[in-house]
């Protein structure tokens, strides 16, 4: 069978494919129809906080990342696509979940936005795991402590997927990852990397302590350990400890951490962003491992 592949086109087939449609594609002609009700005002943060994870559901932004939430097990609840790109979606078996289709400007009044990328879709949220779940089966994590920037947190999640981050912990008051945009940032790694949330903050970083990691606070405090002098015990079983964008850490944070690092900056420069100190953290952090796809 031919196949394609693309940006926003994962490697689906071009061929063969319509007969696979459940259910008739559904014309939305006004952007208040009760049936898309999930994907209203998508750009309203507090709004969809309050809506979403209540009602367990969750919004993908894209073909490939609904692709990649359905392969991850995620039931899909519905689709709502541009009238123009109801073909993206023909492989695709839609099960009980209604594809829903409308114009450019009926999207955009619905979801408050210009969906440029032409599909959405909404999907049920999974139970999440246990941190002791998490840890069991894990090498090396990173905790973020009051991460609540979508866009940090998505990018985090891809570079945590990317660069041999079994799992991620998340403080209470972390953002949730299942939002559209960090779902959309991490290219839908989210879905790929196992999260739990620490309740108890910070005395939750003694739990993972107990299972066997090194807790390594990021600061760029002078008296911090350059992260590559790290001995080969503390990077064995290594949790990575992030703070928030432009506050970092907190003391409380810190003095519950084993080690305080940092990566070394030039030309007076004193921090990066939280998502790439991360990722280079990441990389630092496993720069001895085998090379991908050595097993």
């Amino acid at each position: 069978m031919a196949r394609t592949a693309g940006p926003d086109r994962p490697d689906r087939p071009t061929t063969g494919t319509r007969q696979n449609r459940r259910v008739p594609v559904l014309e939305i002609t006004d952007p208040d129809d009760e049936r898309i009700a999930d994907y209203r005002a998508l750009t309203d943060v507090e709004l969809r906080t309050r809506w979403e994870p209540p009602h367990g559901l969750f919004i993908a932004e894209g073909e490939l990342v609904l692709r990649r939430a359905l392969r991850a097990g995620y039931p899909a609840r519905s689709y709502l696509v541009d009238a123009k790109r109801t073909d993206q979606l023909a492989d695709l078996d839609t099960g009980d979940a209604p594809v829903y289709a409308a114009t450019p400007d009926v999207l955009e009044r619905a979801t408050g936005f210009h969906v440029h990328r032409g599909v959405l879709a909404s999907f049920r949220r999974k139970p999440l795991p246990s941190a002791a779940e998490v840890l069991a089966t894990a090498r090396r994590v990173v905790i973020l402590e009051d991460v609540n920037n979508h866009t940090n947190l998505g990018a985090v999640f891809r570079g945590a997927a990317a660069l041999g981050i079994d799992a991620v912990l998340l403080s209470p008051s972390c953002a949730d990852p299942l939002y559209r945009r960090s779902v959309r940032v991490s290219m839908g790694e989210v879905f790929a990397v196992p999260y739990a949330k620490l309740d108890r903050w910070p005395a939750g970083l003694d739990q993972v302590r107990e299972a066997g990691f090194t807790v390594l606070a990021m600061t760029p405090a002078p008296d911090a350990v350059p992260i590559q002098r790290l001995t080969a015990a503390q990077r064995e079983r290594a949790a990575l400890l992030l703070g928030a964008e432009g506050p970092g850490l907190t003391a409380a944070a810190q003095s519950a951490s084993d080690v305080r690092v940092v990566i070394p900056m030039r030309r007076g420069v004193d921090s990066l962003n939280v998502a790439a100190a991360a990722a280079v953290a990441f990389w630092e952090l496993g720069r001895d491992d085998p090379p991908f796809g050595s097993g």
